[in-house]
This record gives structure tokens, C-alpha cells and sequence, in this order.
């Protein structure tokens, strides 16, 4: 089963698409290990100035796979490795992201979506808590705006999420989410890879931190609640299409 499509390559760009539409690129073990090795060659190689993760299908990541969810400590250094790439990393998103595809989302340099992307953190509402995506996720996002989205799970369009400083930029209604990359894409390509690398090191250097002082207390604290009472009836509810037994 392909997760992962094969890398295109323009002008130093190279295009990683997620390709697992039928679980709306859930986070799978085999698709998380699929990914990391896919950025370790781009690391190595040379020709490659900058990477853009995109998606197939209508989303861009539902967030972990309930049927067969990584390994917590293989997401976090998925997110971490996405951090401390000496390449940029730019998010490239034209669907829906929810849960743990934010801190996918997060984790990258510079996104954009377009108007029909939408996004929510939904953990609330499973009796869990967006605990190790709040890594890359605290250090860049409007404070207030994580607490009313943590708490409530609603769902946001892409202007909102560009307010937040969720992503970098929102196209507009009739814009083409490739005219509004364009600028963003030709800027790197004009970017020294020393620059590059450099300039990146700058700007991640707290988000890194984190993840090295909290990354074992949010594992921790996630498998805690993914093995509770109310998680599992908050996934089961989420399976059968139901509403869980808490909802008012």
C-alpha cells in the first residue's frame, strides 16, 4: 500500500505528498517511518534547497491512525526531525488537518493553505489532550487562540489559522494556493544553503528546547490518557460514529 507517493523534483524543491487518502493521511506507524526516511535522503542530498510536504485527497492529516498509531516517541522525533532539518520545510495545504496533523503541520518552517482547508484540535473531545503536538505547536501560536482550540475542538478556516500564527499564509478565495507559494518557493531558491541552514537554526532554536526539556513528560502524560476510561470510550464513540457518553 503506498502511504508515501514518490518525491517530485523542481529546481531544487523537492515535493513529498502524503498518499494515503482512504484514512485521510492518518499518522500510521509505516506512514510516520515512511516520512522520516523520506526527509533523511532529501537531508543528504545536495540538490535539494528546500522540501514541500502536500497531501492527496481532500486532508492533510487526520491526525494519529486509532487502528494502528505510532509509537509516541517515533511522532515526537518525526515533529523534531522536521524542526532541526538543515532544509526548510514548507506546508503545502488545500484540506482538512486535525489533531495530530497540526503538530505535523507546526513542526514546518513556513505553510499556506488555501480556503478550503480547515483545522481543529479535536483531542478534547476524545478524552485525550493535544499533549505531545503542543511542542511545536505553543512556541509559535497566539496563546489565547490554543487555549479557546485546545479546550473547545471547534473548527477554524484557513484566515484564522494564518491570524494565529498557525500557518505563515492564507490564500485568498480566488487565489491558487501555488501563485500565493510561489514568492515563498523563489525565496529559497535565491537562499544560500549555508543561509538556509543557518538562518533556520536561528528561528527553531526555542522550539528545539522544548522539545528537549518536555518531550519524555508529554509521552508520558499522552500514554496516560490514550490508556483511560474515557479515551477509550471517546475513541470507540469516535469509531462507531457516536456521540460519547459525556456529551451534553
Amino acid at each position: 500500500m503506498t502511504l508515501l507517493a514518490p518525491p517530485t523534483h523542481d529546481r531544487g524543491i523537492t515535493t513529498l505528498t502524503l498518499d494515503s487518502p482512504a484514512n485521510r493521511n492518518a499518522l500510521s506507524a509505516p506512514l510516520v517511518a515512511a516520512l522520516s526516511a523520506a526527509l533523511d535522503a532529501c537531508a543528504a542530498d545536495d540538490t535539494v534547497r528546500a522540501v514541500v510536504l502536500t497531501h492527496a485527497g481532500n486532508t492533510f492529516c487526520a491526525g494519529a491512525d486509532l487502528t494502528a498509531p505510532p509509537d509516541p516517541h517515533a511522532l515526537v522525533a518525526l515533529m523534531r526531525q522536521i524542526v532541526a532539518l538543515p532544509k526548510p520545510v514548507v506546508a503545502r495545504v488545500t484540506g482538512h488537518v486535525r489533531a495530530g496533523g497540526l503538530g505535523l503541520l507546526g513542526a514546518c518552517d513556513i505553510s499556506a493553505a488555501g480556503p478550503e482547508a480547515s483545522f481543529a484540535l479535536t483531542e478534547s473531545r476524545l478524552g485525550l489532550a493535544p499533549a505531545v503536538i503542543s511542542m511545536p505547536l505553543l512556541p509559535r501560536i497566539d496563546p489565547r487562540a490554543a487555549t479557546r482550540y485546545y479546550l473547545t475542538g471547534e473548527r477554524f478556516d484557513a484566515a484564522e489559522a494564518a491570524r494565529i500564527g498557525l500557518i505563515t499564509l492564507a490564500a485568498g478565495p480566488t487565489e491558487d494556493i501555488d501563485q500565493a507559494l510561489a514568492p515563498v518557493l523563489d525565496g529559497l531558491r535565491k537562499a544560500s544553503p549555508q543561509g538556509l541552514a543557518a538562518s533556520k537554526e536561528l528561528v527553531t532554536a526555542t522550539v528545539l528546547s522544548t522539545f528537549d526539556q518536555h518531550a519524555e513528560d508529554l509521552i508520558a502524560r499522552s500514554a496516560a490518557l490514550f490508556a483511560s476510561a474515557e479515551a477509550r470510550e471517546g475513541m470507540t464513540a469516535f469509531l462507531e460514529r457516536r456521540e460519547p457518553a459525556w456529551e451534553l
